[in-house]
């Protein structure tokens, strides 16, 4: 099961409703990549040109990864990638980074950057809801010689991602969930009661695991 850390040295009610400001959380109804409709859509992609969000989103996933063991760490493409890039660069840590397709010429590496095979690489990940793009790179990496036990995710959609990937062997910790989410932003009076309902009783018809 994910499991959350509270205290911050970021303002977690402010970050969200910058998110949902900016339009990077949005309700409605939105076809997802399964073809399901759903009421709730998280595009964090838009973080890229947001860069105090992104720092923010990068010192959340960061500080509830203190206490884990790893030597590197690598972004699920492509939504994690350039968050894991802030994580390397302003805390000194060694990235790797996981193609999504193989090259047909060079090296014809699927994951680039230095590393001893062996090594602990932590995942960073923006959103989850079945888990199963954390699982392809844990494929990856371990086939890279690389060992990936551990994740953090800025978001949890609360689908059964999380069960997924812990029937996998998988640890992931996550800074929000989307009842959080919903609570916070329903709190500060930017979504009414109604749409809080309508949005965990998607949740909760569509749970995955």
């Amino acid at each position: 099961m994910c499991t959350r850390e509270r205290s911050s040295s970021v303002d977690k009610v402010k970050f969200v409703k910058e998110l949902y400001s900016h339009g990077a959380i949005k309700f409605g109804e939105f076809k997802l990549k399964s073809g399901i409709m759903s009421p709730v859509y998280f595009d964090l992609r838009a973080l890229v040109s947001l860069p105090r969000l992104m720092r923010d989103a990068a010192t959340l996933l960061y500080e509830i990864s203190r206490d884990m063991k790893y030597t590197c760490i690598c972004g699920v493409p492509y939504t994690a990638l350039p968050i894991a890039t802030v994580i390397s660069v302003e805390h000194d840590i060694p990235m790797v980074i996981r193609r999504k397709e193989m090259k047909d010429y060079g090296t014809k590496k699927m994951v680039e950057g230095i590393f001893d095979a062996g090594e602990s690489c932590l995942i960073i990940e923006d959103v989850i809801t079945t888990g199963g793009s954390i699982l392809e790179t844990v494929d990856v990496l371990q086939k890279a010689g690389l060992k990936a036990t551990d994740g953090v995710v800025l978001l949890d959609r609360q689908q059964g991602g999380d069960i997924n990937l812990t029937n996998n062997k998988f640890n992931i910790r996550s800074v929000f969930n989307i009842s959080e989410i919903l609570e916070l932003l329903l709190k500060e009076g930017s979504i009414g009661q109604e749409t809080v309902e309508k949005t965990l009783k998607f949740i909760e018809e569509n749970k995955l695991f």
